[in-house]
C-alpha cells in the first residue's frame, strides 16, 4: 500500500491544457484507490468533481501529498501555502520551462504510479523571508521560493541601494534594481539578469545587479545562511518595489529597510527516479542544440 493515501491536487485555474490534466490525474488516482482532495477554484470548474475540497493551505494539514498541475509559478505559489506543513509536493509540467514540475502530461500514469509505489526521491529546496521597516516599524513581509527583486516600478529612473551582508557594509549601487535569489530562482529571473545557474542542492544566495550603472557591479554568490540588508538611499528618487517571486510589489521609500535570510522551514520536493537537474538544463535551456 503507498504512504500517500490523501493526496491533494492543484491547478493553474485558467489553463484548458492544465484542466485537461486534472481530469485526466483525478481519473488515474480514483482507479488506483486513494483518496482525492482538490482546491477550490479547480472545483468550480469540474461539474459535481464529487471530491473533498480544501485550500492550499488546509491541504498541508489534510494532505500525504499534493501534485500540481501547471507552471513554475503555479508551484511557487502552493509552495509558499504549503512550506510550513512539511507536505511532499510533485509537479506536472502545463506551463512553460517547467523547471520544478518535471513530470509531462504524457507520462502521468506511469510517473505517478512509480511516486505511488515508492520509486521517487526527496529535494528540500529553502525559500527566503523578507520584511519591510521604515522607521523601525514593520510594514510589510513576505516569503519566496525562487526570488525578491527590488526593481524601479514605473519609473525610467534608477535607484540606488545599500547593501550589507551580515552586518558588513559591501557597496551602494545605482542600477535598475536587485534580485536576491535562491538556487531555486537561479534559473528564473536571475538568469535573465546574467546570474549563475546554481546547483539546487547548494546552500547558497546570488545577487544579481539590475543594468547596474557601473560596469564592475557584478554577480556575487554569498553563503545561504547570510543576513541581507538593504537600504533604500536617501538620494532615491523614485519609490521602489519589492516583488517575493513576482507577486503584487510593495512600494518602498528612501530610509526604509529591506531584510531578506533563509525561511527555517523548508520545501520538500517529490522527483521521479529519472529526474536529472543537468538533463532539465539540457532540455529546457536548450545546451545541446544547434545552429
Amino acid at each position: 500500500m503507498s504512504e500517500f493515501r490523501n493526496i491533494g491536487l492543484i491547478g493553474r485555474r485558467h489553463s484548458d491544457k492544465a484542466l485537461e490534466t486534472v481530469l485526466a490525474l483525478k481519473k488515474f488516482l480514483l482507479s488506483v484507490d486513494v483518496n482525492v482532495i482538490i482546491a477550490p477554484d479547480l472545483a468550480e470548474l469540474i461539474p459535481d468533481c464529487g471530491l473533498q475540497v480544501c485550500t492550499p493551505g488546509q491541504m498541508g494539514v489534510s494532505c500525504d501529498l499534493v501534485i500540481v498541475v501547471g507552471g513554475d509559478g503555479c508551484l511557487l505559489s502552493a509552495a509558499r501555502a504549503l512550506v510550513r506543513h512539511h507536505v511532499p509536493v510533485l509537479g506536472i509540467n502545463r506551463g512553460h520551462l517547467g523547471f520544478l514540475a518535471d513530470i509531462a502530461p504524457d507520462e502521468i500514469e506511469t510517473k505517478v504510479a512509480e511516486v505511488l509505489a515508492g520509486k521517487y526521491t526527496r529535494e528540500n529546496r529553502f525559500l527566503l523571508e523578507m520584511s519591510i521597516n521604515r522607521d523601525g516599524m514593520l510594514i510589510s513581509e513576505g516569503h519566496a521560493l525562487n526570488d525578491v527583486v527590488i526593481n524601479r516600478g514605473k519609473s525610467v529612473r534608477m535607484v540606488e541601494l545599500e547593501l550589507y551582508i551580515d552586518g558588513e557594509y559591501v557597496n551602494t549601487q545605482r542600477s535598475d534594481g536587485l534580485i536576491v535569489s535562491t538556487p531555486t530562482g537561479s534559473t528564473a529571473y536571475a538568469l535573465s539578469g546574467g546570474g549563475p545557474i546554481m546547483h539546487p542542492k547548494l546552500d547558497a544566495l546570488v545577487l544579481v545587479p539590475m543594468f547596474p550603472h557601473t560596469l564592475t557591479s557584478r554577480p556575487i554568490v554569498i553563503d545561504g545562511n547570510s543576513e541581507i540588508k538593504i537600504v533604500v538611499s536617501p538620494q532615491t528618487v523614485v519609490n521602489p518595489q519589492v516583488n517575493c517571486d513576482g507577486q503584487p510589489g510593495v512600494e518602498v521609500a528612501p530610509h526604509d529597510i529591506i531584510s531578506i535570510r533563509k525561511k527555517p522551514h523548508k520545501l520538500e520536493l517529490i522527483h521521479p527516479l529519472s529526474y536529472s537537474f543537468y538533463e532539465a538544463c539540457r532540455s529546457k535551456l536548450s545546451w545541446s542544440s544547434t545552429l
